[in-house]
């Protein structure tokens, strides 16, 4: 966190020595105060002790490590797709898919001056294209930056009036800014979804609609995939999600991360995995975990 401006780096200090005395309440996100990822934290886990982290692996291994209690990590966009290397360290991780959670992006026009002064706005490229037209239309000169959080915070380092970020209203608070505009991103689905990883897997209430995610690598066989799937369709299991992704740069072997409604406990999703066994060469279940209200 050192390459962050001076108003993030104090934050990151202060959090990062409550976490340090309190692990159990702590939840591990990655980015720099006020990113998207700290706002998923207080929004599903509102008395906990948010952590900030540089990097994936370093989230991830702070709740591997003892560190805090659970993980908050991105998985896919709604306008992006999955998020890059996820599918990946997820499995590696040997941790367990607890709960997901939902984050509606809600880009927001920051500065420390009026809204009439300011010429420029920072902010990672993908959040800048997401405001294109917006930005356009003020006159605004769009400034890549490292991320959206640590933009606003080098925008109230600088204290420059005519400067400006794109960045969450959390990260507006944070490193008190004003909050010209709110909702400012061209599409108005642009959406976050992420995952609650921890050491150990929570078993959901009784009744409850539940999701579970897995990986599988499916044999070089004609058909394969096709029957390897061919249980979920005999038992009535839906499969929310599909995706192939390769591996060490090989053309041979797909890879695939899924996602089903139900438990592995229920008959039906034991029997559809047990024919998934079958024909793949390993599959690895990352976690069941109730099903979010924003699926509905």
């Amino acid at each position: 966190m050192d390459n962050y401006p001076e108003p993030a780096r104090r934050l990151v200090a202060a959090m990062t020595d409550a976490a340090d005395r309190e692990p159990r309440r702590t939840v591990a996100f990655q980015g720099a105060p006020g990113a998207y990822s700290h706002q998923a934290v207080r929004e599903a886990f509102p008395d906990a002790l948010p952590l900030p982290c540089l990097s994936f692996e370093d989230a991830i291994e702070a709740v591997q490590s003892g560190a805090a209690a659970k993980g908050m990590i991105p998985i896919e966009n709604s306008l992006h797709g999955r998020v890059a290397d996820i599918h990946f360290l997820l499995p590696e991780s040997g941790l367990h898919i607890i709960a997901e959670h939902f984050v509606r992006v809600r880009h927001c026009l920051l500065s420390g001056g009026e809204r009439g002064q300011v010429r420029e706005a920072l902010s990672h490229p993908q959040a800048l294209g997401q405001c294109r037209a917006r930005l356009k239309d003020w006159g605004i000169k769009a400034v890549g930056a490292f991320d959206t959080a640590g933009a606003a915070a080098l925008v109230a380092e600088r204290g420059d009036p005519a400067l400006a970020a794109v960045a969450s209203a959390l990260a507006g608070e944070l490193y008190g800014l004003t909050t010209h505009a709110e909702g400012i991103e061209d599409a108005p689905h642009n959406t976050t979804r992420f995952v609650v990883l921890a050491r150990d897997a929570v078993l959901p209430q009784p009744g409850e609609p539940v999701m579970t995610s897995l990986n599988f690598e499916v044999r070089q066989r004609p058909a394969a995939l096709f029957k390897a799937l061919g249980g979920f369709a005999t038992e009535g299991v839906n499969i929310t999600k599909l995706e192939s992704y390769l591996r060490d740069g090989s053309f041979a072997a797909a890879e695939f991360y899924a996602e089903v409604e139900g438990a592995e406990s229920d008959a039906a999703v034991a029997r559809a995995l047990d024919e998934l066994r079958y024909h793949t060469n390993w599959l690895r279940l990352l976690g069941t975990y109730p099903r979010a209200r924003e699926r509905s």
